[in-house]
């Protein structure tokens, strides 16, 4: 077997402060570096080994891979102390476009809750001028296709450090989950979800601990 490992990135700046944040570039927390280091402590006591990394190209999975990996002590995925990883826009969180930078509870007092449930948690409404869960499984489908699986037929290891959504949308992809299904799943900052492949086939999946 191989497997597939998806990380949400640690806590955020305005995850703490409860702003929708999209494509904006925030740093971790210091709660969110820790988080990132327990994630790599994991790699290390469960024995994991990576072939390769994938993320997006925003701050804040950036830091949580380079925290983890370097707290794994995987030295085959540092060249010079510098982290290997293919990086795209691909995997970038869904874009919440004239929600980003808004206190959630503040949106919901000013929209609705109704609506802003809907914009949160539907599939395939968008928030105005952002993207729909649908829109960013469009977009993660295919690279995931063209880059990623074929290394997971190659029975090679894959980590994957992205966000809520791309991770949903991936989870999509995988068969984990129908579309009707997603909302409700919740991705905790920082904790590693193991997914075992055999011959590129489901075979099952947890969090690590």
């Amino acid at each position: 077997m191989n497997k597939l490992i998806l990380l949400r990135h640690g806590q955020s700046q305005w995850n703490l402060e409860n702003k929708f944040t999209g494509w904006k570039n925030v740093p971790l927390t210091v709660n969110g570096e820790m988080e990132a280091k327990k994630a790599g402590e994991l790699f290390k006591k469960n024995k994991i080994h990576i072939d390769y990394i994938f993320s997006s190209v925003l701050e804040r999975a950036n830091k949580t891979a380079e925290i983890a990996i370097k707290e794994a002590n995987l030295t085959n995925l540092l060249e010079n102390d510098k982290l290997i990883m293919k990086l795209s826009e691909k995997l970038n969180e869904r874009d919440y476009g004239d929600l980003v930078g808004l206190n959630k509870k503040e949106t919901a007092e000013r929209f609705g809750k109704e609506q802003v449930h809907i914009w949160r948690r539907s599939f395939d409404t968008p928030p105005p001028n952002g993207e729909s869960l649908k829109n960013v499984v469009e977009r993660v489908s295919p690279y995931f296709q063209d880059n990623i699986k074929p290394l997971l037929d190659q029975n090679k290891n894959i980590l994957i450090v992205a966000h809520g959504n791309s991770l949903r949308a991936m989870m999509i992809e995988l068969g984990m989950y129908k579309p009707e299904e997603i909302s409700s799943i919740e991705l905790p900052t920082g904790s590693p979800l193991c997914i075992n492949l055999k011959e590129g086939k489901l075979v099952d999946f947890y969090y690590l601990n």
